[in-house]
């Protein structure tokens, strides 16, 4: 897919949908990005997010009481090569909020 090859060697940040998709293999939107994650895989680009994506992640795990769920996320996470997780620091708050006040997204996406 030309949209992935055009990330090759960039820094992307990563919200919690695509996420989800992959994780759960939903059936209209894995072909999409299941190129994105392959790419990922062999080290073409790098992944960043925040902690809150997990957060965001683990709700229906832990409504459903799927851990086995909830444990992918986590490993996917924390524990794959090519995607850092970032803690929120007053830092990266203060520069939440600057993106909240410019571009009027929400708080989650704005971490």
């Amino acid at each position: 897919m030309e949209w992935v090859r055009a990330l090759q060697g960039a820094v992307v940040a990563l919200d919690t949908a695509p996420l989800i998709y992959y994780i759960e293999a939903h059936p209209a939107y894995l072909p999409l990005i299941d190129p994105f994650f392959s790419a990922l895989a062999v080290g073409e680009f790098q992944v960043v997010t925040s902690i809150i994506t997990l957060t965001e992640c683990l709700i229906h795990p832990i409504r459903t009481i799927d851990m086995t769920l909830a444990n992918q996320y986590r490993t996917l996470l924390f524990d794959t090569e090519g995607i850092t997780t970032l803690l929120v620091s007053p830092a990266i708050a203060e520069l939440a909020a600057q993106l909240r006040a410019t571009y009027n997204v929400r708080t989650p996406d704005a971490l």
